[in-house]
């Protein structure tokens, strides 16, 4: 299966894919789809973990060449998906878990129907997001977490398009929920 989790920049999709890939329960069956992006590595960011660091004329050159499964421009930079990590995780029996936009959401839901849960991830409040985001971003300009914060908006507008929505208020709650939802698509009702 292929389990993709959406939500605005500071909804926690990210946290709970990590802390979801550290649970005993289930690590063993993902693999986690490492994103390539093309914007400047932020600071405790590793190569090979947090992202596949990549300038754009390399991305451009993967896309091309149909290496590249889905891919969005966000805030000027590129982000993608490589096809053979999700193709050889398929073939070998793994689920995968990826972090998407929607555009990338329906991509990937579209090319493998059968296959593919989405996962809304909802902020606490736009209140509480800006926090988040200004927490996150330190040093961020005004004009930028006010970009982020109406593509927030916009984002939480397709929420109906998931087959679930998770509302992260409590992080423990929401990755119980998320370990429920992944273990119950995945034949292993908790």
């Amino acid at each position: 299966m292929i389990f993709i989790l959406s939500g605005p920049s500071g909804s926690g999709k990210t946290t709970l894919r990590d802390l979801l890939l550290k649970d005993k329960s289930v690590k063993n069956k993902f693999v986690k789809s490492v994103s390539l992006s093309t914007r400047p590595r932020r600071i405790g960011e590793k190569l090979g973990k947090d992202y596949f660091f990549i300038n754009p004329k390399e991305f451009d050159k993967l896309k091309k060449t149909g290496k590249i499964l889905e891919w969005t421009k966000y805030l000027g930079y590129y982000y993608g998906t490589k096809k053979d990590i999700i193709e050889s995780a398929l073939k070998n029996g793994k689920n995968v878990l990826l972090c998407l936009d929607l555009k990338g959401s329906i991509k990937v839901k579209k090319l493998y129907p059968q296959e593919t849960i989405t996962i809304f991830v909802i902020p606490p409040s736009i209140r509480e997001l800006r926090k988040r985001i200004k927490r996150r971003s330190l040093g961020t300009k005004e004009a930028e977490i006010l970009r982020r914060i109406r593509l927030a908006e916009l984002e939480l507008r397709n929420v109906s398009q998931y087959d679930y929505a998770l509302r992260n208020i409590s992080l423990t709650q929401a990755v119980k929920r998320l370990k429920g939802i992944v273990l119950k698509r995945t034949g292993n009702p908790t």
